[in-house]
């Protein structure tokens, strides 16, 4: 197991990586350049040489609901793997992300042609069929998933 320095010291050779220190000793590095909201990289690197990445949903990771794997147990290798792909992860935006930010509105259709509109509006994202608010969501990740989910799509 690498130790608290050890880890510091690989995590610190990401010259991206902006540290911020937390309660309890513990350390978050944040990527500030992230097109997400999400801007921690490694969360609550402590003494004791827990913490963890964010990585998201990346499929060769297994990361619990919040896309967090503890780094407790990690090699060298693996945790500049991991810290490498959560920068790549946070630095791409979503290819289903058509919004731009002076647009915040996006048309969405299904099969059968009907179209739901995704808005975001005082930090919420609002799905409406025409005027009528069909559901809201924290962020824009879980309204997308539900639309997804509800068999529309943005490419039509």
């Amino acid at each position: 197991m690498l130790t608290f320095e050890e880890k510091q010291a690989i995590i610190e050779s990401f010259p991206q990586l902006t540290k911020k220190e937390v309660s309890m000793k513990r350390i978050n590095y944040h990527f500030e350049d992230s097109v997400y909201e999400k801007t921690v990289v490694v969360q609550y690197l402590h003494p004791n040489g827990n913490g963890f990445v964010f990585i998201g949903d990346l499929p060769q990771y297994n990361a619990d609901q919040r896309g967090l794997v503890n780094i407790r147990e990690a090699t060298e290798d693996e945790l500049r793997s991991m810290i490498e792909d959560s920068i790549q992860y946070l630095s791409e935006s979503d290819p289903d992300d058509e919004v731009e930010d002076n647009n915040l509105e996006q048309e969405w259709r299904n099969s059968e042609g009907q179209i739901l509109i995704l808005a975001h509006e005082d930090e919420r994202w609002n799905i409406y069929t025409g005027l009528n608010l069909e559901e809201s969501f924290g962020s824009k990740e879980d309204a997308q998933t539900y639309l997804k989910d509800e068999g529309f799509q943005t490419n039509f």
